[in-house]
């Protein structure tokens, strides 16, 4: 049983379908690729699988419990975070403050503060910058920022959507190796990124989503030497 499985969802933006009838699934502890063109549906999907849009069909099961009509809130409870396209931090708030929004599914103080103490770890720039307004940091440390503030509430599975959009080179460069990092210490992934080449290179497993609809699937190795991907994706004819 995978711990998180999309099964035949579909969504609609009023008429228009965003998405038809894809099913994805991530087992414990791998990370899996979403890969696709602007307006495939990535983020949509996303989105779907925060609770933060209704499905028109299908469904979301997360460790074998059906949690189509779950609200997004529960489901942060339940051990799902979503690091959002654009990183939503909160540019008035320090970055104590940020992170401090991840913990509200948190019960124990002690387990803040470990949470506190595997964030600033991971991401030491953080922790020189405690005390700075997010607004006030650049674009990689605001990625930073808003994957640490996903990580503080210990979730099962992060979802990260575009988490290299709009960085420079060495960032992006160290945002995957984050990435991978945490996986290695057991964080499951889901990963939605144009950036394919980063993104199957370090992929358990991948998909390719094109107008809404899933085209390809298979390993990132398998991927990464598809000639259809490369020409599309990798920029190799």
């Amino acid at each position: 049983m995978a711990l998180l499985e999309i099964n035949n969802i579909s969504v609609h933006y009023g008429r228009i379908q965003a998405l038809h009838d894809i099913s994805i699934s991530v087992e414990e502890g791998e990370i899996v690729t979403l890969i696709g063109a602007n307006g495939a549906g990535k983020t949509t999907t996303m989105r779907s699988l925060a609770g933060l849009l209704n499905l028109s069909s299908g469904s979301v099961t997360f460790e074998g419990e059906d949690i189509s009509k779950l609200p997004g809130h529960k489901r942060v409870v339940r051990g799902i975070s979503l690091t959002p396209e654009g990183r939503g931090i909160f540019p008035a708030m320090t970055v104590r403050e940020n992170l401090e929004m991840g913990t509200y599914a948190l019960k124990e103080r002690s387990t803040v503060d470990e949470s506190y103490d595997r964030v600033f770890e991971l991401f030491p720039r953080l922790k020189e910058r405690e005390a700075q307004s997010g607004g006030t940091l650049s674009g990689g440390e605001q990625q930073m920022l808003a994957i640490g503030r996903a990580l503080m509430g210990r979730p099962k599975v992060l979802l990260l959507d575009e988490p290299s959009m709009g960085l420079a080179p060495q960032f992006i460069k160290q945002i995957f190796s984050i990435i991978s990092q945490v996986n290695a210490q057991g964080m499951t992934v889901l990963l939605v990124e144009q950036n394919a080449n980063q993104a199957l290179s370090r992929a358990d497993r991948a998909y390719v989503l094109e107008t809404g609809r899933i085209t390809r699937s298979g390993t990132g190795p398998e991927l990464l030497a598809d000639p259809a991907v490369k020409e599309a994706y990798l920029g190799v004819a």
